[in-house]
């Protein structure tokens, strides 16, 4: 793998609109940390009789939070491109004090708005005067039974100086300690295994390989167990003490209610998915028919199919292919494709030391950026879909929203992502050129079907049992986790697929368990993507202007609300069971040409 030296400066992020370097960094921060003092000034003066006080506390409290957003974001940037980098360990670190000590003296705001009357509050947010606050008022009145006395407020400010840990450990152990064996196919051939190339060896037509490769993987986490056991379970222990103290019944509570999303969404995912799983079976049994095989495994189910196609792609091409895929979204955001590669809003390929994770951040003030690790692959063709999708949904909404009404909520940040995706698969089956080819992207659907819905559904259910099993008995193991975690996949994948013992260690790979109940947003993301996506290809009417609508609105509105803005209504059972009649249909269409072709 090559050093970051190496790679040539145009497949480089550029960060300059966050930091020139970090001594930019350091210094602002500094100035920042010496600035943010002067909020002290409010203390025990938001009052009823202080109304421009307020504004002015909540004015100041902004500018500082956009400032230091844009050095917290660059931080942590410049560590992802070499976690090994102990110079920009601790720039993060210094960062993350002063972003912690920010939120320490400010907890007095919080504490002091929940005490004025619901009556006052109502008042200020109708001021025409600051808008960008009503989503401050009304949360703070959301709140109301939730926001603690200041000293507790600051006691657990202070906390989040170190609770957050878990995670940091995890991916330090994830990117730099946890080695892989390299793995041997059927001919005796050995082949390096490592995040970037286990996709590439669980597709291959070696059956051998692609299990190999599979308990490889997966056991080498085993052999962490202990270790990542007992983060997952005290980061568990963490949100459950938060979610105790500030008045939620659960963990799960806590996090929904934050979102202003009903637990009832989360429930109605499982429960869908678990009255569908005929439809998963089916979906296995046809991948085993394209394999040509007598039996399937777990391991075989991101295979390539026999005659399969050459889906070496590049960079460059991937960006002028997406741009016909995107097409239907519109001029304006087929622009930005070629604006985020000229202006070098994305870093390209992977080198050594770089985080495992691929992914899309910014802050209020720069252009958003995308994070990958690309291989010319197919996988790596989607993935920057997905990516550019995070991205230019930050970009309609810090473009049309103030900074407080920017940040969309994490609820929706899969659509965006996931319609994507679905217009590109889309775009691929209209234009294929044979019947074979059809089926390949055919069955790329499916896999991004299973993986997005069937996949991060047993993780949501795995993720709401750890959370509530440890809420009833307070003890929590590895045996457990790993117990459920393979008694879930035995259930999901059916009595006809096999499973092999080392899947009991998956769920130890998963980076976003550590934050907590966020998996499921991806099965949600992608029933509501699917809708978003067929009426946006079959050219419905107003389904683009919706659509962008959607993307430019920020946390104007709750996130289920937001969604029904672009024509989705996830409260509403009806909703999943739509898609997965559309998914069946979607199956017997490939049915009908493997029919053809085998």
């Amino acid at each position: 793998m090559k050093e970051r030296k190496d790679i040539p400066e145009k497949y480089k992020w550029d960060l300059s609109q966050y930091c020139k370097n970090f001594e930019d960094c350091e210094t602002r921060l500094i100035v920042l940390q010496k600035q943010m003092q002067k909020i002290k000034d409010f203390e025990s003066k938001l009052t009823e009789q202080n109304e421009n006080l307020i504004f002015e506390c909540l004015k100041f409290d902004s500018e500082i939070s956009q400032k230091l957003e844009i050095l917290f974001v660059y931080s942590h940037l410049r560590l992802s491109e070499n976690l090994t980098d102990s110079k920009a360990v601790e720039l993060k670190d210094k960062v993350e004090n002063v972003c912690t000590e920010f939120g320490t003296i400010t907890s007095f705001i919080l504490v002091e708005l929940g005490n004025l009357s619901t009556k006052f509050l109502e008042k200020l947010m109708k001021n025409s005067k600051y808008p960008q606050f009503f989503n401050t008022f009304k949360e703070i009145i959301r709140d109301k039974p939730h926001i603690l006395s200041l000293k507790e407020e600051v006691l657990l400010s202070k906390v989040g100086n170190f609770s957050g840990g878990f995670s940091d450990s995890f991916d330090m152990l994830d990117s730099s300690d946890i080695k892989f064996k390299s793995v041997k196919d059927s001919k005796g051939k050995f082949h390096e295994l490592n995040h970037s190339s286990y996709n590439k060896l669980t597709q291959s037509q070696d059956r051998v390989l692609r299990k190999n490769a599979f308990k490889n993987m997966n056991g080498a986490y085993g052999e962490y167990n202990n270790t990542i056991s007992q983060l997952f379970i005290n980061s568990i222990k963490k949100r459950y003490f938060y979610s105790e103290v500030k008045n939620f019944s659960s963990s799960l509570e806590a996090s929904m209610f934050y979102e202003e999303v009903s637990d009832k969404v989360y429930n109605t995912l499982i429960n869908s998915v678990n009255k569908n799983l005929d439809l998963a079976y089916e979906i296995y049994e046809t991948k085993r028919k394209l394999l040509g095989q007598k039996q399937i495994a777990n391991y075989d189910m991101h295979a390539t199919i026999s005659y399969k196609l050459d889906l070496k792609i590049t960079y460059e091409q991937s960006i002028e292919l997406l741009k016909k895929a995107l097409k239907p979204l519109g001029e304006n955001y087929i622009s930005l494709l070629e604006k985020a590669k000229n202006e070098k809003w994305i870093d390209v390929f992977d080198n050594t030391g770089k985080d495992t994770g691929q992914f899309s951040w910014g802050a209020y003030g720069a252009n958003p950026i995308v994070f990958l690790r690309f291989n010319d692959s197919f996988d790596s063709l989607s993935t920057l879909a997905h990516e550019l999708g995070h991205c230019f949904h930050s970009y309609y909404s810090d473009k049309n929203q103030p900074f407080e009404n920017a940040q969309y909520a994490v609820f929706v940040a899969e659509v965006a992502s996931q319609v994507n995706e679905v217009l590109l698969l889309f775009y691929l089956i209209e234009t294929a050129k044979n019947k074979q080819e059809k089926i390949c992207y055919y069955e790329k659907f499916f896999n991004m079907f299973r993986d997005s819905v069937i996949r991060q559904t047993i993780f949501a259910e795995f993720e709401v049992f750890a959370h509530s099993e440890y809420q009833k008995t307070k003890a929590l193991s590895k045996d457990i986790l790993n117990n459920k975690y393979f008694e879930l996949n035995q259930k999901y994948f059916g009595k006809n697929v096999e499973i092999l013992p080392e899947t009991k260690f998956e769920w130890s790979r998963v980076p976003h368990f550590y934050k907590s109940f966020y998996v499921y947003k991806y099965s949600t993301g992608l029933i509501s993507a699917i809708q978003i996506a067929t009426k946006i290809f079959k050219q419905e009417p107003n389904a683009k202007e919706n659509y962008i609508k959607f993307l430019s609105s920020g946390s104007t509105l709750p996130p289920v609300e937001l969604l029904k803005i672009a024509g989705v209504d996830l409260e509403n059972e009806k909703t999943f069971e739509e898609v997965f009649a559309y998914i069946k249909s979607l199956l017997s269409e490939l049915k009908d040409l493997e029919t053809c072709v085998l």
